[in-house]
């Protein structure tokens, strides 16, 4: 067998952006930066994004058996967290407070509404851009909305981060999360023998 090991391999992320656009919104193209409908999220911590999928099955027990007879599938939750640092970004003040966009326009440099009694149903797509020089990442996702919200604390010693865990489900027409990946110029065609 053949020794694939390549450093060039390696990822370590020097640059982490996010995207918001209307639920559905298709994926842009390639790897350029998002432009208009989508919006960015601003500065994130150096902590970038944790990316998550848990499987949930379910076993099948029957008579005769110690063990189970069938396992079944039940689910696969994608999710990934994030401390942004632009705590009054409006889209983040958005995303957030469970308001739409459009109650963070100020009239007069100010604005001020009400957060939500019961949670509303916004949701959006997204894009997550991971970048390590030449080598990118991307996680699309056309259909997520907010689920987790940290504890928020604004201070003296650090800046106000606004943690948020969101959940991905599956899309008008595809997948709940796409990955695309731009291997920079490495030659990867060593993972891929041809012939028996």
């Amino acid at each position: 067998m053949t020794d694939t090991r390549n450093a060039d391999l390696t990822f370590g992320a020097s640059d982490y952006l996010v995207h918001m656009a209307a639920l559905n919104t298709a994926s842009p193209s390639g790897f350029a930066v998002p432009a208009s409908p989508w919006l960015c999220l601003g500065w994130v911590t150096t902590d970038g994004g944790t990316f998550s999928i848990e499987d949930e099955t379910t076993d099948v027990q029957a008579a005769g058996s110690l063990e189970p007879i069938r396992t079944l599938n039940s689910r696969s939750t994608k999710t990934i967290q994030v401390t942004y640092q632009e705590a009054i970004n409006p889209v983040i003040r958005a995303l957030y407070d469970n308001v739409p966009l459009a109650s963070l326009e100020p009239s007069s440099g100010t604005v001020s509404y009400d957060l939500p009694d019961k949670p509303a149903d916004l949701r959006y797509a997204f894009v997550f851009d991971t970048i390590d020089g030449d080598k990118k990442v991307r996680l699309y996702m056309p259909n997520g909305k907010v689920t987790g919200r940290g504890e928020e604390q604004p201070q003296t010693t650090d800046v106000w981060g606004v943690q948020m865990t969101m959940t991905f489900y599956k899309g008008a027409s595809g997948a709940a999360v796409r990955r695309s990946i731009d291997y920079g110029g490495v030659d990867v065609s060593g993972f891929f023998p041809v012939g028996p």
